[in-house]
């Protein structure tokens, strides 16, 4: 296989110089494609979605709910994911994410007292929330399982 043999499959490509409305000779003369007569065939045709002065689906449908712009979206860990940490490591948002146990940390990130925890560890995580009311990202089942072993439970 060489550069100069490659081409785009079969179907996948269209031309765009398809030229409407000249001549029958050019396959699609006369009406253009546009059928015969009719509001969507003329110069002008109303947008997607307009039903001839009805009132529209999309405003007929009832609205519900609203979005909250001071949501938060927290991250929950339960203290049996720590346990693929080894003995005395220190655990970060950047080494959840490396370990694999959270992707992405949107706003925060909390600890949960879920499970057992059988390492000891060093946990240190930011408080989150907005406009000065900050969260704690410990639960309190959390931060006593995590003491319990000599560890450390940190707000950074």
């Amino acid at each position: 296989m060489n550069l100069s043999n490659l081409s785009p499959a079969k179907g996948s490509k269209q031309s765009d110089n398809f030229r409407r409305g000249r001549g029958h000779g050019s396959g699609n003369g006369k009406t253009a494609g546009k059928g015969h007569k009719g509001q969507k065939a003329r110069s002008g045709a109303p947008r997607p979605g307009f039903e001839g002065g009805q009132l529209p689906l999309y405003m007929r449908l009832p609205k519900r709910g609203f979005t909250n712009i001071n949501s938060l979206e927290i991250i929950a860990v339960n203290v049996d994911k720590l346990n693929k940490f080894n003995d005395g490591d220190v655990v970060t948002v950047e080494t959840l994410q490396e370990k694999g146990i959270i992707n992405n940390p949107k706003d925060g990130v909390k600890i949960l007292g879920n499970g057992e925890l059988t390492k000891k560890l060093t946990v240190q995580l930011k408080a989150y929330g907005v406009k000065g009311k900050k969260n704690q990202p410990f639960s309190k089942t959390a931060v006593e399982k995590i003491e319990a072993l000599g560890g450390k439970a940190e707000v950074i």
